[in-house]
């Protein structure tokens, strides 16, 4: 089966290779992390004893730095060496784990790159974030008696019946894992039925409950861009997919003439989508100014397009009124904890199964409110932008839902020190 998997991947990256080839046309350090995904990693690695952390992307490597500080308050001579997947991974890694982290890219999952890696970063665990299993490295890891654990593990409802189809395949990856920490008891159930030994199945919480909001990551052109105090209202449209946008703009178009000073703040998931998303807002008949343009804060009305990464979850703090995307396309949404840690009330679509528990979380305790479509969305941010008690109400309710569920990182950590430390080599 492994002998399987790894031709069919192999066969799966040489027909990639042209694409990859003209994707890094013009990238600087390309080389390097072309070299890193192959599993040459040994040059400037932190001294031993190290362990590894891997997120594969934004999203899971934000997730990741309050687990990274508390690994390196409770185990300050562990060094962490932080794996991503994408770039956009690595510069959250950079700028938010700077001190604490030493970045490279996950290998490819074929013998060789991982056996260079492991070889090279010889760690005393291994932690992946939100389920992400790659077989080789899986059974390479219990090979040479190293412990792994899948820290805030999920099973999405698009992901389950995907794993069913594979589950002689899934089952031998889980049962090399020492611990799997789930977010909820439906993923707990999900993993067990995909073949995890249910005394390694821990329910923990979600990691994404315990991030702290921090003000102080926020560039001052904002103060300028979006001041607060200044009569303005702003609706902030996070983390948006192709389709969505137009929704928003739609939403947007009915709002304006009855809110003359609100203001539309767009932040496409990919920002590679920049481009694309300014055209649409100009077919709408909006002027629009992306993030990297802004001059001294200086945007007049414009709708903002966010063309950045890693600024949107402390931004959501100038919103009066948060949609998030991923939710009106069948997705699976976004991190809809982040706006209510803000005391923001929160908007978002009927296709949340990426973030079932959360969603339900602040639906329950009447934070936040689903929309179908660009006239629910206009009429839901049109009644909230009317009444200041009612979104406050919201927020504040949101804040104390999430606060309710803190205590993932605490839990982790103690999986970490029992299954992890004291079996360690």
């Amino acid at each position: 089966m492994y002998a399987l998997y790894s031709t069919v991947l192999g066969l799966a990256l040489v027909a990639y290779l042209p694409v990859a080839a003209f994707r890094r046309r013009g990238r600087r350090r390309s080389g390097r992390s072309a070299a890193q995904r192959w599993g040459l990693i040994a040059s400037g690695l932190p001294p031993e004893p190290r362990c590894w952390i891997h997120a594969v992307s934004v999203g899971e490597a934000a997730t990741a730095i309050p687990l990274v500080q508390a690994i390196s308050r409770r185990w300050p001579e562990l060094s962490i060496v932080m794996t991503t997947v994408t770039a956009t991974g690595a510069r959250i890694v950079a700028e938010r784990a700077a001190g604490l982290a030493t970045h490279r890219y996950f290998p490819i999952d074929l013998p060789g790159p991982v056996r260079r890696a492991l070889e090279a970063v010889r760690p005393r665990f291994f932690i992946s974030l939100e389920t992400e299993l790659w077989p080789n490295f899986l059974r390479a890891l219990a090979t040479r008696g190293i412990p792994a654990m899948v820290a805030n593990g999920r099973i999405s409802d698009r992901s389950f019946p995907r794993y069913r189809l594979v589950r002689g395949l899934v089952k031998r990856m889980v049962s090399r894992i020492t611990v799997l920490a789930m977010q909820s008891e439906e993923d707990a159930r999900r993993i067990i039925a995909l073949g995890a030994p249910p005394d390694r199945v821990v329910v923990t919480g979600n990691l994404k409950a315990d991030l702290s909001p921090e003000a102080s990551r926020r560039d001052p052109i904002w103060h300028a861009a979006l001041p607060s105090g200044s009569g303005q209202l702003v609706f902030i449209a996070g983390s948006t997919h192709p389709g969505e946008e137009a929704i928003v703009l739609d939403a947007y178009k009915i709002l304006r003439p009855r809110f003359p000073n609100l203001r539309l703040l767009l932040a496409p998931r990919h920002p590679e989508r920049a481009a694309e998303v300014e055209q649409s807002v100009r077919e709408r008949g909006f002027r629009v100014v992306r993030r990297t343009a802004l001059v001294n804060g200086q945007t007049d009305d414009a709708v903002i397009v966010l063309d950045t990464v890693g600024e949107l979850a402390d931004l959501y703090a100038l919103a009066d009124v948060v949609f998030v995307g991923g939710s009106l396309v069948p997705i699976g949404g976004h991190n809809m904890l982040e706006p209510a840690q803000w005391r923001k009330p929160v908007l978002f679509g009927p296709h949340t199964g990426n973030f079932r528990d959360a969603a339900e979380l602040l639906r329950s305790a009447g934070a936040a409110i689903v929309v179908q479509d660009s006239s629910d969305l206009a009429r839901e941010t049109e009644r909230l932008l009317k009444e200041p008690h009612a979104r406050q109400a919201m927020g504040d309710a949101g804040f104390a839902a999430v606060e309710s569920r803190q205590g993932a990182v605490a839990a982790t950590l103690a999986l970490i020190e029992h299954h992890l430390m004291s079996g360690a080599r």
